[in-house]
């Protein structure tokens, strides 16, 4: 299975303009707390954004940086910037000048789309660019005016499938992401493979994505994959807290969640877990980072909505790994999603028996171009037609992945090779415990050994008592299920775990920040 393209393709056409062409204008594409906005409403946004581009002076190939919270706007920005040939660049708009200016400067940015509310650094960073981007910004009169005052009708650019349309960024924890450049084709690949042949996305689903609109996980899941089924997306701008979370469900009653361990983790411990109604959800998603075994048993004795654990990359875009409806095993990321090949392979690219840990490398309809300026990196992570990662995992001879870690994350301790996930499932499994991490840092000595992180809950004991989470207990703890080596010789105890500007956890940060 491959979606084959025709040429010219454009995924504003596959994504919206198709589906006003097919009489479904009038229907629903995106739910909000101000109000619901149909099929032909969002076309006429995205043709005014895209005559809005044009007449500031973007050409196609060019590309456009888009930095708005999730608002209908958004989603037209994008659509508009796509439709004129451009290339969007979707960052997180509550980023800080020097990251927005550098940013700009990666990119060469003919234009941002941003809003009022952050265009004070956004002016700053872009006066500071080498190439300094022209502004559209929204909420002021000077930017409302020049949107609401173009055309309503735009003759979309006659993108080749190959074609530039979006940058996703890599999920480096140090310096500048690397642009994951990306073609129209690998969205309608995905859109094809994972999301009708996997998720089966119809016109009567209503999505609510965890992540934000910028990350490419929910552009995908609560933006182009219920739009080319004919579904909705519910957009809030709120930061997506539990409570937050809860109430939109309560309001516009999902039927597809796109989550996120750390999501899972807060909903399940939220006080009020077990009275929250999700019976309206048929499945949830999770992606992003390592989903506990553990914590997904907690899901499913709070919730009991079936959640489908996965795996994508920038530079394939979206899930090729995942578990199915009906056929979910936790602790496991699923099987191949049809259409992609995967392999786990050693160091000189040969592949390693069922149940021995190796590195993943994955081929299919979705690969992306490269790193944008990165040539060195693009040799080595896109090899023929392979994506060759860092991922390190296990296959049963089922075809069942289990994740193992990045390769960096890896710990050789006492000579002998092991997870980090292992012992932090050893942690969390600690009623003290909300959330771990474990993560190799240097001793006295120079040995590598590993050290632990964790941030308490408040759940209690079996008896009924607060759990004592101190740093001897958990040492104990861990001395009881593990074998010696993989026993954390030092457990830090967090307010918090840092993350990346993706949400993840920041192992660096951790490895900087902790020796035994």
């Amino acid at each position: 299975m491959r979606f084959d393209p025709p040429n010219p393709f454009n995924i504003a056409d596959c994504f919206l303009d198709d589906r006003v062409r097919e009489g479904k204008g009038h229907r629903v594409a995106l739910r909000t707390g101000d109000g619901d906005v149909t099929y032909a409403a969002l076309q006429a946004r995205a043709n005014r954004f895209a005559n809005a581009l044009t007449d500031m002076g973007v050409r196609p190939e060019e590309r456009v940086l888009i930095a708005l919270p999730d608002i209908p706007d958004f989603a037209a920005a994008l659509f508009g910037t796509l439709k004129l040939g451009a290339v969007g660049v979707m960052v997180n708009c509550f980023l800080d000048g020097r990251r927005l200016r550098d940013l700009c400067d990666y990119a060469r940015a003919a234009a941002v789309v941003l809003h009022a509310d952050q265009g004070e650094v956004f002016a700053r960073a872009a006066a500071s660019a080498q190439r300094a981007p022209r502004l559209l910004v929204l909420g002021t009169e000077e930017g409302d005016e020049r949107v609401d005052n173009s055309g309503l009708h735009f003759d979309n650019f006659s993108s080749h499938p190959d074609d530039p349309a979006i940058w996703l960024f890599s999920g480096g924890t140090t310096g500048l992401p690397k642009g994951v450049v990306q073609p129209h084709a690998s969205f309608a690949n995905s859109t094809e493979c994972y999301a009708r042949h996997v998720l089966g996305y119809s016109a009567d689903d209503i999505t609510i994505s965890v992540p934000k609109l910028y990350f490419g996980y929910a552009t995908g899941s609560n933006l182009f994959f219920p739009l080319a089924a004919g579904g909705s997306a519910v957009l809030f701008p709120e930061r997506c807290t539990a409570d937050e979370l809860f109430a939109q469900i309560a309001r516009h009653r999902p039927t597809i969640l796109i989550n996120v361990p750390t999501m899972v983790n807060r909903m399940v411990s939220h006080p009020d877990a077990a009275r929250q109604d999700l019976s309206c959800m048929r499945v949830a998603t999770s992606a992003g980072e390592a989903l506990p075994p553990s914590l997904h048993r907690r899901w499913n004795d709070t919730f009991g909505v079936e959640l489908l654990d996965g795996l994508g990359t920038a530079e394939m875009w979206h899930v090729f790994i995942s578990n199915r409806p009906g056929a979910v095993r936790p602790g496991t990321l699923g099987t191949a999603v049809p259409g992609f090949e995967v392999r786990l392979c050693d160091d000189d690219g040969r592949e390693v028996p069922h149940g021995e840990v190796g590195r993943m490398r994955v081929r299919g309809g979705s690969r992306a171009h490269g790193y944008w300026q990165h040539p060195r990196e693009t040799r080595r992570a896109f090899a023929h037609d392979w994506y060759v990662s860092g991922d390190m995992m296990t296959r049963d001879a089922d075809g069942w992945f289990t994740y193992q870690g990045r390769a960096d994350d890896l710990l050789k301790v006492s000579g002998k090779w092991f997870s980090p996930r292992e012992a932090e499932e050893c942690l969390l499994a600690h009623p003290g415990v909300r959330e771990a991490a474990v993560v190799g840092a240097e001793d006295e000595n120079g040995l590598l050994v590993p050290v632990g992180f964790v941030v308490l809950s408040d759940a209690p004991d079996d008896a009924g008592e607060p759990a004592e989470a101190t740093e001897a207990a958990l040492r104990a703890h861990a001395r009881t299920h593990l074998e010696s080596y993989k026993v954390p010789r030092a457990i830090h105890v967090l307010a918090d775990l840092p993350r990346t500007h993706l949400g993840k956890v920041d192992r660096g940060a951790l490895k900087r920040r902790g020796a035994p």
